[in-house]
């Protein structure tokens, strides 16, 4: 028996969501990771899984999760390629690469992260927000913290380890963060 139809919604999300970025994909691996040796494998394994994900979960930002699949299918494909036995191998992160497309794509999609981050800290609870910014974005020890706002320093910590959980989950609903990169 075949498997079932995708609901109409779900593939013009793809096709619309997913499949336009394939060119400008295949641009970013080829800059970034030009040892992979068979770049069509892991485009086509790159779709293939932001697909199952969003059939799993809805996938809000994909081109963001797109992206993030194929770079750590590159990374494991890099990653193979050093243990195989024989061939003389390249180090990736000695290569200096300059193709300005990949930098656009890389700040985009690094724009589309920190507009992900600024709304998971924005969706945190007021005091939870304001003791993880002085925190984090401000650098004060939870000493600090503790005596600015009269908390306890356990306090400050609860809230600190709070806010982490949150913004993790937050970031992770809207899969900016998959399980392989948790």
């Amino acid at each position: 028996m075949p498997p079932p139809s995708p609901a109409p919604e779900e593939a013009r999300w793809f096709t619309e969501e997913i499949l336009t970025h394939e060119p400008i994909l295949r641009s970013y691996l080829r800059g970034t990771f030009p040892s992979v040796r068979d770049l069509d494998d892991v485009v086509q394994e790159s779709f293939l899984r932001t697909w199952r994900r969003h059939l799993e979960k809805p996938v809000r930002y994909g081109r963001s999760f797109l992206f993030a699949v194929a770079r750590n299918l590159a990374l494991d494909n890099v990653r193979r390629e050093r243990r195989a036995p024989g061939e003389e191998r390249i180090d990736v992160t000695e290569l200096k690469v300059i193709d300005e497309q990949a930098d656009v794509i890389r700040e985009t999609c690094l724009r589309e992260e920190i507009a992900l981050v600024v709304s998971a800290i924005a969706a945190l609870p007021d005091r939870t927000r304001e003791v993880f910014v002085l925190r984090k974005l401000e650098g004060l020890s939870q000493k600090e913290i503790a005596a600015r706002l009269g908390l306890s320093e356990n306090t400050v910590e609860v809230h600190i380890g709070r806010a982490n959980r949150r913004c993790e989950q937050y970031l992770r609903q809207r899969g900016a963060i998959t399980e392989a990169a948790a």
